[in-house]
C-alpha cells in the first residue's frame, strides 16, 4: 500500500461563544468532533450531511484556513497543524481551495489577469510580464474561458464564469490536492453539470486529488470515489461511492438517500422520514449524536455510548451500534 496524500486524524474544531462584559468564554459550538480519514493521491472523496454539520469546516482547517483545536492533517508525511508559517506558504502551493459562492470569492476590483496572477506574483512562478500573461491566458483557455476575458472584472461575467476563474484561480500554482467547498451550490443544474465535467477533466489532466464536499448527494455519486457522511461533526459513515449508494449502513445515511429525488415515476421507494430537528452543536446529545432522531436507537445503549468508527466490509466504516 502506498501512503495517502492527505491522512486526517481526529481532527476537531470548536468555536467559543462569548458573553457578558468581559467577553469570557461561556460555552463553545462543537463544529468538528473527532474526524478521520486518509486519501490517496488522484482519488475524489464526496463528504455530504445537512447544513452546519461541520463539512465546511473541517475542509478549512485541513488548509489552515481555519486553526483546528486539536487533532493533525498530514500532507505527503508533512504534518500540516504544526507547518510554520514559511512552511505553510510552501505547502499552499500544493494545496488550494475552491470557494462555494463565486460572487463573494473574487474581488469585485481587480481583474480576472489581477485574480489568477495574484499568485503566481506571490510565490515567484514567472520571471517576465509575457511569461506572466501567457501562463495566465493558457489557465483561462484550460477552464474553458478565452484570453479576451482576463481584462474584465468579475461583474461582467455570470455565476458559471465566475467559478471557472476561480478554478484557474486554484490552478494556477499547479496544485495536488483542491478542497472543493460547494463548488457548484450556487449554480444551475446545467451549469452543474458543465462545472462537474470540467472538474472531472481537469483531475484527469493534471492528476488530482479532490475533497469534494456538497450537500447534493446525486452530485456527490456522479464525481465520487468515496463518500464520507457527516452528522453534527462527525463522519458516521465512508465508503465506495457506489458500496454506499446501493447498500448503506447508517441509518441517517439511509434516510439521505431516501430523499433523494428519482426521475422515474415507476420505482418505488420508502422515504425515511426523521424526526425531530438536529441538535444544537453547542449542546450535542451524549453517547451516538444521532441517536435523537434514529428509529433503530437502543436505549441505554445508543444514548450513553459513542459508536466508534469500524470497518464492517472491505473499505465501508461505519459507526453504529447496531450497524455493520
Amino acid at each position: 500500500m502506498t501512503a495517502p496524500l492527505l491522512s486526517v486524524k481526529n481532527l476537531v474544531k470548536r468555536f467559543p461563544i462569548r458573553g457578558g462584559l468581559l467577553q469570557r468564554v461561556v460555552d463553545q459550538v462543537h463544529a468538528v468532533d473527532g474526524v478521520s480519514f486518509d486519501l490517496a493521491s488522484g482519488e475524489t472523496l464526496g463528504v455530504v450531511g445537512e447544513s452546519g454539520c461541520g463539512k465546511s469546516t473541517t475542509g478549512r482547517c485541513i488548509l489552515r484556513l481555519i486553526e483546528p483545536t486539536s487533532g493533525e492533517v498530514f500532507f505527503e508525511g508533512k504534518n500540516v497543524t504544526t507547518a510554520s508559517k514559511d512552511e505553510l506558504r510552501a505547502l499552499a502551493r500544493d494545496m488550494q481551495i475552491i470557494f462555494q459562492d463565486p460572487y463573494a470569492s473574487l474581488n469585485p476590483r481587480m481583474t480576472v489577469a489581477s485574480i489568477i496572477g495574484e499568485a503566481l506574483t506571490i510565490h515567484g512562478l514567472t520571471k517576465t510580464r509575457a511569461e506572466y500573461e501567457a501562463r495566465i491566458v493558457d489557465l483561462l483557455e484550460t477552464v474553458g474561458l478565452s484570453a479576451d476575458h482576463m481584462r474584465r472584472y468579475p461583474h461582467e461575467f455570470s455565476g458559471g464564469q465566475r467559478q471557472r476563474i476561480g478554478i484557474a484561480r486554484a490552478l494556477a500554482v499547479s496544485p495536488k490536492l483542491l478542497v472543493c467547498d460547494e463548488a457548484v451550490s450556487a449554480l444551475d443544474v446545467s451549469i452543474q453539470a458543465q462545472v462537474i465535467n470540467l472538474l472531472e477533466d481537469l483531475q484527469a489532466k493534471f492528476g488530482l486529488t479532490y475533497v469534494f464536499i456538497a450537500h447534493d448527494l446525486s452530485v456527490v455519486e456522479h464525481i465520487s470515489d468515496r463518500v464520507a457522511v457527516m452528522y453534527l461533526g462527525r463522519i458516521v459513515e465512508i465508503a465506495p461511492a457506489k458500496g454506499l449508494y446501493t447498500e448503506p449502513l447508517h441509518p441517517y445515511t439511509e434516510a439521505l438517500l431516501s430523499a433523494v429525488p428519482i426521475p422515474d415515476p415507476t420505482v418505488k421507494r420508502t422515504r425515511i422520514r426523521l424526526q425531530g430537528d438536529v441538535p444544537s452543536p453547542i449542546r450535542p446529545p451524549p453517547g451516538c449524536h444521532f441517536h435523537t432522531r434514529c428509529p433503530i436507537a437502543q436505549k441505554g445503549l445508543c444514548d450513553k455510548e459513542k459508536p466508534p468508527l469500524r470497518e464492517s466490509r472491505p473499505g465501508h466504516w461505519v459507526a453504529c451500534h447496531l450497524r455493520g
